[in-house]
């Protein structure tokens, strides 16, 4: 079970880029909740408990695979990617207007996802030092890293979209 939940139900055992596929979920939850003009509040707190999730799960239960495996960083842990998925967007739903249409929702949740698999994949630096941290914590550091980079980028990019539209 322990695997079940590093592998986010398996997304980490998929043969082709399991990071990019266990991002998915927590970027369609962001999108799905600010169709439904959820409050920023309520949106934020959402990806909150995402990333404690994926956090928690990454460091209880990383160091099973890393056993199974035999692999420092298995292909198969990927509650990392999940948890720095949901960082990325956690202070987006205060920059973005109220009345954000759902083209726009979309424009963001997908700048957010390909910003953060982006940095995640190409590690610039220091992302790559952190990754040296033991077990759970060094595979969920650089993600958390990766996501906190790509934030900064799509906040400064939704900046001078609100600016260029208003």
């Amino acid at each position: 079970m322990k695997r079940m939940l590093v592998s986010c139900f398996g997304l980490g055992w998929l043969p082709l880029a399991p990071g990019t596929w266990a991002s998915l979920p927590p970027t369609i939850i962001f999108a799905a909740i600010c169709h439904f003009g959820v409050t920023p509040v309520l949106i934020s707190i959402a990806m909150a408990i995402l990333v404690l999730a994926g956090s928690v799960i990454c460091i209880l239960f990383a160091p099973v695979a890393i056993v199974a495996t035999g692999k420092a960083d298995p292909r198969e842990v990927v509650a990392d990617e999940f948890a720095g998925q949901a960082l990325t967007f956690l202070v987006i739903p205060f920059l973005i207007p109220a009345e954000i249409s759902t083209w726009q929702i979309c424009i963001t949740t997908s700048l957010g996802f390909l910003l953060f698999r982006f940095i995640d994949i190409f590690k610039p630096w220091p992302i790559r030092k952190v990754e040296k941290l033991p077990e759970g914590w060094g595979i969920l550091a650089d993600d958390l890293l990766a996501a906190v980079y790509a934030a900064i980028v799509l906040i400064v990019c939704l900046r001078f979209w609100i600016a260029g539209s208003a």
